[in-house]
């Protein structure tokens, strides 16, 4: 097997772990695409090799931009915009976290905490049982914050020390 052909194989296979990551397959793609070229890339590379439309790749470099993955860079004499992808895989996953925790996590943390404000009168069972439901679930939830909250801080040897321990257990 041939460089490129891996490449290729890694850029698909990056596509479709990004779709069950909740992530656009196309901006996964272009993404994995990034990560393994050596050099930046313009718009009409990234939609010649992925065979997408001009619209589509812009919108989704975009969305890597926002997303802190993808950064714009300036090729003197070139009049195309060109883009290079974040190639540390720690920062990656950082990055990613940090984006779902905002879009995701937060939310339901925030709903979470105004249910639990709520001064709702226990008549019955089910307010009862609802109750304890919003509890336990803003239990898990605030864990998994701080969880999430200690991998930003941390360098990637202790999480994967901690990792390693929580496994061999």
């Amino acid at each position: 097997m041939q460089v490129k052909e891996a490449k290729q194989q890694f850029v698909q296979a990056w596509g479709a772990l990004g779709s069950q990551w909740g992530i656009n397959k196309t901006m996964a793609q272009i993404h994995a695409l990034m990560m393994v070229s050596t050099d930046a890339l313009s718009t009409e590379e990234i939609m010649s090799e992925l065979s997408i439309s001009r619209g589509n790749a812009n919108m989704n470099i975009r969305e890597l931009t926002d997303w802190g993955l993808v950064t714009k860079v300036f090729k003197p004499g070139e009049r195309r915009d060109y883009f290079v992808g974040e190639k540390d895989v720690w920062k990656i996953a950082r990055q990613v976290a940090k984006i779902r925790k905002t879009r995701e996590l937060d939310p339901i943390l925030k709903l979470l905490t105004n249910l639990k404000e709520l001064d709702i009168p226990v008549k019955n069972e089910d307010t009862k049982q609802f109750q304890k439901l919003v509890n336990e679930v803003y239990q898990l939830a605030t864990k998994v914050d701080r969880l999430i909250e200690g991998v930003f801080k941390a360098e990637e040897s202790w999480f994967w020390d901690k990792m390693l321990k929580l496994f061999a257990k």
